[in-house]
């Protein structure tokens, strides 16, 4: 089965065949480890998140993604960064290749009952910091992993 291919500062990427795709990435804690899914297009971990659909806010998005892929509900969330770089690209099994400017939340939830992936994932588990430095992450997700592991910043930051 073809996997999905994550690109980032990697100048063997392919050219987009499709308009740029908001997405939305959700920075979940529990006692200090980062909520991360085990992507079924792939097997490689990532954030929590998916892209902005035509009709929606990133607000709605973000809970929308966030609910189909953990089974939680957002209870309140911040702008952590907006990660623009237009050689953050991704090419699907479909053959669509897209560059996707991503908006990461920190993402406070209603509670933490049983966690249930959605039909994206395989897996959902937390991890703690020292795990996630060495974790097996998607190209596209580790430029904000390493902003949320240098601490937050102090302010919202815009990323290239």
């Amino acid at each position: 089965m073809p996997e999905a291919k994550f690109f980032y500062r990697d100048p063997k990427a392919p050219q987009p065949n499709r308009p740029i795709l908001l997405g939305v990435m959700a920075l979940i804690e529990r006692d200090g480890a980062l909520l991360l899914e085990r992507r079924s297009d792939c097997g490689r971990w990532g954030l929590i998140g998916g892209a902005v659909e035509v009709n929606e806010s990133l607000d709605k998005a973000l809970r929308r993604e966030v609910l189909e892929e953990t089974g939680l509900i957002v209870k309140e969330h911040e702008l952590f960064c907006v990660f623009s770089d237009p050689s953050k690209i991704v090419q699907y099994p479909d053959g669509n290749v897209v560059r996707i400017v991503s908006f990461a939340f920190d993402v406070k939830v209603a509670g933490f009952g049983p966690l249930r992936h959605g039909e994206e994932s395989t897996d959902l588990r937390f991890f703690d910091r020292e795990e996630l430095s060495h974790l097996d992450i998607v190209e596209t997700g580790r430029p904000i992993l390493d902003l949320y592991l240098c601490g937050p910043p102090p302010k919202p930051m815009m990323l290239e």
